[in-house]
């Protein structure tokens, strides 16, 4: 087992076997959190020669994205556009042109740069995958980012209270036990290069982000659930610091791995990745003025559904917010690169 105590390395570069090829790490996700998990490990994993891919989750229906969507039925690029920028070597000056919002509510107005971009390189190659490529060479990336499907799809969610709740925005806010997930329509097949990016790779990381909107959308892609199940790499899911609101209230990390098991209908993690350091009182309070607390460890009972928590600082405390570390989780994740899989060594 990996203790919170175990002795700690300064640097967070990927150190192979001689002779071994270079690491290939696939990170899937979505919103806030997979940009973090890239920006965290691009640069030792392309400086030691290796490679990051993104596999992004594509049911945003809220905001630019959302408007873009109904507008022009494309797939929903904001998601896609924050981990483009998370990767990029143009920072800050293309990042902030792909990031700038556009002010206003009517015309242009709530709509960003490379949401645009993107969604007329669509257009214009038709191709959403010669889109993002042409993105990433502007932006210099450090990378793959790849849709996990592309297929127009919704998410839908079916409530222990018997609702059946359909898109992303309603189901982040659903307020009751989510038993089951789903897509309209079902089962999408995944984008080029998905299954392939997870066969080959030496390290999966899910999350950290929503449970049900950010994470669990992609494991409901055609085969991406089975081949994570399949796979002899280590499988992280890094740990939520705070519930989330609506979606996730009252969550433990077990319950959140119940969950992913679950509505993956396989085990898909060895190591919960956790964040160790406590969270200052005065943010804590801010935080449950929101009801939103911090996720509680419970390490017998995360040990009971297979995977070994592993605890480590991984907190950043950004003015009223609080964040995941980059440098921090980079070294973490790295570390857990090098780990031989549990049920492999059984």
């Amino acid at each position: 087992m990996i203790a919170a105590s175990a002795r700690r390395t300064r640097t967070a570069r990927p150190t192979r076997r001689r002779g071994a090829p270079p690491i290939r790490i696939v990170a899937l996700g979505g919103g806030t959190g997979l940009p973090v998990v890239l920006r965290s490990l691009k640069r030792a994993v392309s400086e030691a020669g290796g490679t990051l891919t993104g596999i992004v989750t594509v049911t945003d229906d809220g905001g630019s994205s959302g408007r873009l969507r109904r507008a022009y039925d494309v797939l929903p690029m904001g998601d896609i556009r924050n981990c483009l920028v998370a990767l990029s070597e143009n920072e800050p000056l293309m990042s902030r042109l792909f990031q700038y919002r556009y002010r206003g509510r009517d015309g242009l107005g709530g709509h960003t740069v490379g949401n645009l971009i993107l969604t007329a390189l669509a257009d214009s190659t038709r191709s959403y995958l010669r889109a993002i490529e042409t993105s990433g060479e502007v932006l210099a990336i450090r990378g793959r980012i790849l849709p996990a499907t592309l297929a127009n799809v919704s998410l839908v969610a079916r409530c222990a209270d018997g609702r059946l709740l359909r898109g992303e925005t309603r189901v982040s806010q659903s307020h009751a036990p989510i038993t089951r997930m789903m897509t309209d329509p079902p089962h999408p097949a995944p984008a080029p290069g998905v299954l392939q990016a997870l066969r080959e790779a030496d390290l999966i990381i899910l999350g950290p982000g929503s449970l049900f909107t950010s994470i669990v959308p992609n494991l409901l892609v055609r085969g991406v659930a089975r081949l994570i199940a399949r796979s002899r790499a280590p499988r992280v899911l890094v740990g939520n610091l705070m519930t989330q609101p609506g979606e996730t209230d009252g969550f433990s990390a077990a319950a959140h791995l119940a969950a992913l098991t679950r509505l993956a209908g396989a085990r898909v993690v060895d190591y919960y990745l956790a964040n160790s350091r406590a969270i200052a009182p005065a943010l804590r309070r801010r935080y449950a003025a929101d009801r939103a607390v911090p996720v509680e460890v419970d390490r017998a009972a995360l040990r009971a559904l297979g995977a070994v928590p592993v605890e480590r600082d991984l907190l950043r405390e950004d003015g009223a917010r609080i964040r995941h570390h980059e440098s921090k989780l980079g070294r973490a994740l790295l570390r857990l690169a090098l780990q031989r899989a549990p049920r492999a060594a059984a």
